[in-house]
């Protein structure tokens, strides 16, 4: 006979009563948090949490299975949810549509805790106004073998560019490897000019930083850099937002820095323990981004300045599909990432004196958006390979299809 399942909490938010479920169930195992602790976490940061992401539609990014099991991506809101909820229509690229969770208080953060996200991905919009985003996303992520300094870098010249065109911006830890920085603008562009001043903005960095700064979109091509991801900016795209707690076994969170801050701390240092002390102490360093609107008028000018980014060449197969510059094979499709871990070591072990001459960046694991959830794919690329050494393209060891 099974044990008795635990009774819900009610958790008392502001006048509202949250229910929560399963209370006691370990989501961090290693840190021994539990689904009340998360809850109460969020109620707990909500002025800087709702700061991020408040007000906006957000994807909810369900982590129902334990951070051990893929999360999956709810974008319609819940049909029972509670009035404290509010929702906004967004209509994608795509041609399809959907009715979209707005969290505005801390109820509505300990709620979205209670389906089982673990950190908060709203749309750089607002609300009121799904067409003109307030919100500019640079995201510094970091290409294997690239070490923290090389990241701090690379932040401060985004920092001086920003500054430069009139903008401000707000640094924080992403909560993995990287960095974000987060800019408020004038609600005035469409999502089309956003990317825009976003890919010319990761240009000018590029140039400044050659080596180690990219703005090359194709992963093969950067190399040991810090891939400033303007693309991020694309409509339909989400990122983590401010106080996002992260599905890494430490319970780390995306915490917002002050610039002092950003080369003497380390990601690792920000867990929801020491973020729930450190934001009882010092409150959150982003509480004036909201004053601090700017425009984009700079980056689109420099935009016509530095004229169309390099376009991929094209294949010649008659599909239309870039065709890379790097000697690329491709080892698995999988459903999870510790499968595709385990197939690249299955490979490796097969092809040991190519794998002794791989780079870091060479060794490809990409996190794919599917229907609803993550797959990955294992590529390699064999640049450091002698030609004659390189093994041919064969049979994927796993060939997982998202879509089937």
């Amino acid at each position: 006979m099974s044990a008795a399942k635990t009774p819900a909490h009610m958790l008392e938010v502001d006048g509202h009563e949250v229910r929560i479920t399963s209370p006691d169930r370990v989501v961090f195992p290693d840190v021994g948090l539990t689904k009340l602790d998360i809850a109460r976490y969020y109620v707990s940061v909500a002025d800087g949490a709702l700061r991020g992401a408040g007000g906006r539609p957000m994807v909810l990014k369900r982590f129902v299975k334990g951070i051990e099991q893929e999360a999956f991506f709810q974008k319609r809101v819940p049909e029972q949810h509670p009035d404290f909820i509010g929702t906004a229509t967004l209509h994608y690229a795509s041609g399809t549509s959907a009715e979209e969770t707005v969290v505005r208080d801390a109820a509505g953060l300990a709620w979205i805790a209670n389906l089982g996200c673990l950190d908060l991905n709203p749309h750089p919009v607002r609300a009121e106004d799904l067409d003109h985003p307030d919100e500019l996303r640079v995201d510094l992520d970091p290409m294997p073998g690239v070490d923290w300094s090389q990241i701090v870098d690379v932040a401060f010249i985004a920092r001086d560019v920003l500054d430069e065109y009139g903008l401000t911006g707000w640094p924080k830890t992403s909560g993995s490897r990287g960095l974000h920085i987060l800019v408020r603008i004038a609600p005035q562009w469409g999502f089309r000019q956003l990317r825009l001043a976003a890919e010319t903005l990761a240009r000018e960095v590029e140039n400044r930083a050659p080596g180690l700064a990219t703005a090359r979109w194709w992963k093969e091509e950067r190399g040991e850099s810090v891939f400033v991801d303007f693309n991020q900016n694309a409509k339909d795209r989400t990122v983590a937002s401010a106080y996002s707690i992260r599905p890494l076994a430490d319970a780390r969170v995306s915490t917002p820095l002050t610039w002092d801050e950003v080369r003497e701390r380390r990601p690792e240092e920000f867990t929801v323990p020491s973020v729930l002390e450190r934001f009882a102490a010092i409150g959150d360093p982003h509480r004036g981004i909201d004053d601090a609107v700017g425009t984009l008028d700079g980056l689109l000018r420099l935009a016509e300045q530095l004229g169309p980014a390099e376009k991929p060449p094209r294949g010649s197969d008659g599909s239309g599909r870039r065709a890379s510059t790097m000697p690329l094979i491709e080892i698995a499709r999988t459903q999870t990432k510790p499968e595709a871990l385990e197939l690249l070591d299955r490979w490796k072990a097969e092809h040991p004196e190519v794998a002794g001459m791989l780079h870091p960046a060479d060794v490809l694991v990409d996190g794919m958006r599917g229907s609803s959830s993550l797959w990955y794919r294992v590529r390699v690329n064999l640049q450091h390979v002698p030609e004659e050494s390189r093994p041919a393209q064969g049979e994927l060891l796993a060939s997982y299809d998202p879509w089937a």
